[in-house]
């Protein structure tokens, strides 16, 4: 059976969605802002979840419509056939957002939508009360400028949570967002990657699970293995698949540095965690002091700004004082990421790329220095 599915996402990563999605066999990918649609079968729903490194979940597109009132909302969503995902036993609490549209109360759209379902369920299935005690299918809703979009969620817990990480820093990266730099970095299995300023290790995980090929989500649990529309086998199928993929990246290595032993300590155990500890080197050590020691490097790092720690005026002291110490020579690339609008004047020179990137809410460039 075809599937209509979609892939919502951090803004400005639609494009390597996209790519990935294809690469890992998807069919009629089309990308929007901050969501990417595709279709396949069952096994394609479990390897986007297993192997997406940039997607935030993946859901199944149970219908798109415009509604304008509550009487469209319902009667619409009535129509949908949800008998296809959701069993006379199956749990389907109701969330989602509105924006830019007529109908915007959340708590109504929530009960409009459960009420819909409810009635249609009952009617197919020919029940006076539905008792969801069963699997958890969470359905979703989307309302921009009045178009509809309502989901089933089949990750659960969202796709940036490999497992790996238990706890983090001050204030992390998303792993989705992690490797989004590495990609965009081109980074490649025969590399060396750096971070000045590794935190709790996620950027340089992150590359070493992209340099082996290893996929992000083969070691955790999703919400739709538990649902009997999906035959259980499907999900060991595609675990299989991935790790016959698996490549080690005999020739990459990574080094981390941080101030702090506490969190270089924190980063050794996510590492460890993640399958990746031989992969990478973690020591105490001063960004603005950076001396790589090999003749060839990939530096990405996520410096502190202002917004983020709270102290601008630190933040940019920091970004000339890397300047400095990032030394502009053959064979090395900086990636960094920052909401700084004055990061090109305060580092010393104009990036040779720049790429705009939202780290949650907040509005961020990737500054890329590779010539």
């Amino acid at each position: 059976m075809k599937i209509s599915m979609v892939v919502p996402c951090l803004l400005g990563l639609e494009g390597l969605i996209a790519a990935e999605l294809r690469e890992l066999g998807a069919a009629d990918v089309a990308a929007e802002n901050g969501r990417v649609f595709f279709a396949g079968d069952a096994n394609m729903l479990a390897r986007a979840n297993i192997c997406s490194r940039f997607a935030e979940r993946v859901q199944i597109v149970v219908g798109r419509f415009k509604a304008t009132t509550f009487d469209e909302l319902f009667d619409q969503t009535k129509t949908l056939l949800w008998e296809q995902w959701l069993d006379v036993r199956d749990a389907f609490p109701v969330k989602g957002y509105s924006i830019n549209s007529a109908l915007f109360s959340t708590s109504d759209l929530q009960s409009i939508i459960k009420k819909a379902a409810v009635t249609r369920l009952k009617q197919v299935h020919g029940q006076v009360l539905l008792v969801e005690t069963g699997a958890v299918h969470q359905i979703q809703f989307a309302l921009q400028k009045d178009n509809v979009l309502l989901t089933l969620d089949t990750s659960g817990t969202g796709l940036h949570k490999r497992g790996y990480r238990l706890q983090a820093g001050g204030a992390p990266l998303k792993e989705t967002l992690s490797a989004a730099l590495c990609s965009i970095s081109r980074l490649r299995p025969y590399h060396t990657l750096y971070d000045p300023m590794c935190g709790s290790g996620t950027i340089l995980i992150e590359g070493a699970l992209m340099a082996a090929n290893i996929a992000p989500g083969v070691n955790r649990p999703f919400a739709a293995e538990r649902w009997t529309q999906i035959p259980r086998e499907v999900w060991q199928q595609e675990r299989d698949r991935a790790k016959s993929l698996v490549k080690p990246a005999e020739q990459f290595a990574a080094f981390g540095y941080d101030l702090d032993p506490t969190m270089l300590d924190l980063a050794r155990e996510n590492a460890k965690r993640a399958g990746v500890a031989d992969y990478i080197t973690f020591a105490q050590g001063d960004a603005t002091e950076f001396a790589p020691h090999t003749d060839r490097g990939t530096v990405i790092t996520n410096p502190p700004y202002g917004e983020r720690l709270g102290d601008a005026a630190q933040a940019e002291r920091l970004i000339t004082q890397l300047g400095r110490a990032f030394e502009q020579k053959r064979g090395f690339s900086y990636t960094m990421i920052s909401s700084c609008e004055k990061f090109e004047e305060l580092f010393g020179r104009r990036a040779d790329g720049r790429r705009k990137l939202y780290n949650g809410m907040m509005k961020c460039n990737a500054f890329m220095y590779y010539k």
